[in-house]
């Protein structure tokens, strides 16, 4: 299994319009952040985490030309908007893109899209076909494996997956009671951290510590960091085998089974 890390940011990005703080203007390239999302890759899968605005971006810098579905953590702007570019993927694959979500999830992408699914728009324009799949426990796409492992984010349950000892764990301030035994046996965990200060609906830097200890994967990756956290500085200071991801950064686990 093979994990590719197209985006660690914020909804923002890294760097953020008109700011000058010394993240944003930085020449090292780990503090270029786009929106978050990561790309599965099994001899059988190929599976997108997420949709967001830097989609085409990110395609075409990591060459994904294949793309047999869509996992969903939740509705928002910085996770879905990149919905539109799926036309491309339509047409490599020759059919309509599965995407899988939780019920709101899904109706936030017919709302946020509701021209792709009125019969009334007219088709010249070209639409992404989408299949839209409900998530209701463990499911397979291809050989990968799926589990959902329900989160918070502030008062909104949203979801992260695991993929045989690997877990996802984007836009969460803290976990469902019933993540905690799905987290188990982990080689890599990868969970949000957005900034040293609190924050409603994203783990601090500190609670995102915490958070990791308890979970005890040998190896923690943070994602969706604002420019709060610069990618050296930050790394410096953490506890042995837990770093901050990386746009571009590759991750090979030997299995895609538990």
């Amino acid at each position: 299994m093979r994990i590719t890390f197209l985006g660690t940011g914020t909804s923002h990005g890294v760097p953020m319009i008109g700011c000058e703080c010394d993240t944003c203007l930085s020449p090292d390239v780990h503090d270029k952040r786009l929106r978050p999302s990561i790309f599965v890759e099994t001899p059988g899968a190929r599976v997108l985490v997420d949709a967001g605005p830097d989609l085409r971006e990110q395609a075409l810098g990591h060459g994904i030309k294949r793309v047999d579905a869509i996992l969903f953590t939740h509705g928002h702007a910085d996770h879905i908007l990149g919905i539109d570019d799926v036309r491309r993927f339509n047409a490599l694959m020759s059919g309509p893109m599965p995407c899988y979500g939780d019920v709101r999830t899904l109706d936030d992408i017919r709302k946020t899209f509701s021209y792709v699914f009125d019969p009334a728009t007219p088709k010249g324009g070209g639409l992404p076909a989408l299949d839209l799949r409900e998530i209701d426990g463990r499911f397979a796409v291809g050989d990968l494996d799926v589990r959902p492992v329900p989160l918070w984010h502030g008062q909104r349950p949203v979801l992260g997956f695991r993929f045989g000892r690997f877990a996802y764990l984007t836009d969460c301030s803290r976990l469902d009671d019933a993540a905690w035994p799905l987290l188990q046996d982990l080689d890599v965990l990868v969970l949000d951290a957005l900034r040293e200060r609190k924050h409603p609906t994203h783990f601090s830097l500190s609670e995102a510590v915490e958070t990791a200890q308890q979970i005890g994967a040998p190896q923690t990756y943070f994602t969706h960091m604002a420019h709060d956290l610069p990618h050296e500085a930050t790394n410096a200071r953490l506890p042995e085998g837990i770093r901050l991801a990386f746009d571009g950064l590759v991750l090979s686990l030997p299995d895609a089974r538990d």
